[in-house]
């Protein structure tokens, strides 16, 4: 019999008594559909050791019915976050080169579960990452911590997260301001997990 204890994680009521992330304002979310954004995005994600990571993909609510996505891969450095979508292929070497790259290190929650949607996508691997729930739920919890969670515990932030955005059509011809608030959010508050983890308990991130 397991005798450790465990903490508890956050409720939803605990969590939205704390002070709302502090997110990127829509001036520092960038849509990559020409080549000046993904000379842009280059300058800025290139720099980076590190990047928070995400997808979004349109939902289905069939039974059986496959998902099409990722509809959009969602790349952020500590100032900006990138958005690059399926039907704007301007992008799509530049986040090939990223998603592959061994010096970039690519940082996100259930990142499993992007693996075989990328490589559908782009033909290309989901290389070098850190899955953060592994790291969050080394803190001393029994499950595994998804991503509002973990910025309310590392951060001591509360995440939004609207169920009308989560189920939008991400394979839209343009995104609403809402949704690319929220893609490029989702990628840079893994970016913050990580980065706050990294200054106050690098122990428990794997080497990299």
């Amino acid at each position: 019999m397991d005798a450790r204890q465990y903490l508890e994680r956050p409720t939803k009521n605990d969590m939205r008594e704390l002070p709302e992330f502090s997110g990127l304002p829509l001036d520092n979310i960038h849509l990559v559909e020409s080549a000046e954004q993904v000379s842009f995005a280059r300058a800025q994600l290139g720099n980076c050791t590190h990047v928070g990571f995400d997808t979004e993909s349109k939902p289905t609510f069939m039974a059986g019915e496959a998902s099409t996505g990722p509809h959009v891969v969602q790349l952020a450095s500590p100032e900006h976050a990138f958005l690059f979508t399926a039907k704007h292929l301007a992008g799509h070497a530049l986040m090939s080169e990223i998603l592959q790259s061994d010096q970039i290190i690519k940082v996100g929650f259930g990142l499993k579960s992007d693996r075989g949607p990328i490589q559908r996508l782009l033909g290309v691997g989901l290389r070098t990452t850190i899955e953060l729930s592994v790291a969050v739920k080394r803190l001393g919890y029994r499950q595994q911590v998804g991503l509002q969670a973990a910025v309310a515990i590392v951060l001591g932030e509360y995440l939004p997260k609207s169920r009308k955005v989560t189920l939008s059509n991400w394979a839209a011809a343009s995104l609403s301001p809402a949704q690319q608030s929220y893609a490029a959010n989702d990628a840079y508050a893994s970016l913050r997990v990580y980065l706050a983890l990294a200054r106050t308990a690098p122990q428990l991130l794997p080497p990299g």
